[in-house]
């Protein structure tokens, strides 16, 4: 009798380990993050497809790995609530139409007293359109402003669903038209700003500074508001962005997680993927919204630290300069 349990008991485990549970891990994130854009009953048909059910459960459980991050999100916690830390940076700075709150990071190895202005870096962070939070980036901030000798800026953004990225993009705007207003009483400069992002942040960088350089009426704000932001921006450092949203999200469909990920809801569907993607606004803009050098410009320019291309020349410069060198 006791074989005949074992024998049935082990069929049993089987069938749990490799059909219940990839299905009921697959069918709770479809519940909880969204069914397939599918009419009526369909969508439950195309959710409980068996490719769709293993290669969902597959990027579910890969999540997990995050979960060895759960000491370090305490510790930054720790840091940014410790009230000793607060002489490094200036915490909850309301900024933009929507009230939004950023906090300023101070460069440890730069002389305030001087009254020198440092150069401005504006931080966004990633979460897939759909979360996040700035606190969580406090020693992030706190160590690239060091390591760059830079003011840096991390503002929080209204994410999905409380803005779609139209909205995430005016909030980076209103960051930025906030940095130009506020340059002098913070002591950076506010002519000489470059925004780094990480992951969705990346992405939001690139269209942000694509929109001001077009001056869309979508940002509303005045033209002269636009013309000075774009002309303070020196630069875009992405990490790990996403450029191409139609590629990443036929990426997403490999993974069987397209209809659980934000970033299609947060741009208010596919037909817009075009509207929102950096690499195809780059494509169809206007030649004469892009900058290009004079063949005169490029060297009068490098006489006079206040001319338009001193810095961008100058730091491309010194980049080419110093390979030079260490291949010596």
């Amino acid at each position: 009798m006791s074989g005949l349990k074992h024998h049935i008991s082990l069929p049993v485990s089987v069938g749990v380990l490799l059909v219940g549970l990839p299905y009921s891990i697959s069918l709770a994130a479809q519940w909880l993050y969204g069914w397939p854009n599918k009419p009526g009953y369909k969508k439950y048909i195309e959710a409980l497809k068996p490719r769709r059910i293993y290669c969902l459960t597959k990027a579910v459980l890969e999540t997990l790995k995050y979960l060895q991050y759960g000491r370090l999100y305490f510790q930054w916690k720790s840091w940014y609530k410790n009230e000793e830390n607060r002489k490094h940076y200036e915490k909850g700075i309301t900024f933009g139409r929507r009230s939004n709150k950023l906090d300023l990071y101070h460069p440890p190895n730069v002389d305030r007293s001087k009254g020198v202005p440092a150069p401005l870096v504006v931080f966004i962070y990633g979460g897939a359109w759909g979360s996040g939070d700035r606190s969580i980036y406090c020693l992030l901030a706190r160590q690239m402003a060091e390591e760059l000798s830079a003011t840096v800026i991390c503002p929080d953004y209204f994410v999905y669903p409380q803005a779609n990225v139209l909205g995430m993009v005016q909030d980076i705007a209103d960051c930025l038209v906030w940095a130009q207003e506020s340059g002098q009483k913070f002591n950076f400069d506010k002519d000489n700003i470059v925004l780094i992002g990480h992951s969705a942040g990346a992405h939001l960088c690139a269209l942000t500074t694509l929109f001001l350089i077009d001056a869309r009426e979508e940002l509303f704000l005045e033209a002269s508001q636009q013309r000075d932001v774009t002309l303070a921006i020196r630069g875009v450092i992405g990490l790990s962005g996403v450029y191409n949203v139609m590629d990443h999200y036929e990426h997403e469909q490999k993974r069987a997680v397209e209809y659980v990920s934000t970033m299609h809801k947060a741009m208010n569907g596919v037909d817009n993927f075009p509207y929102y993607s950096p690499t195809h606004l780059l494509k169809e803009l206007s030649r004469d919204k892009l900058d290009r050098v004079d063949h005169i410009e490029i060297v009068t320019d490098l006489m006079v630290p206040d001319r338009r291309f001193y810095h961008p020349i100058y730091s491309c410069i010194k980049q080419e300069y110093r390979k030079l060198l260490g291949a010596c």
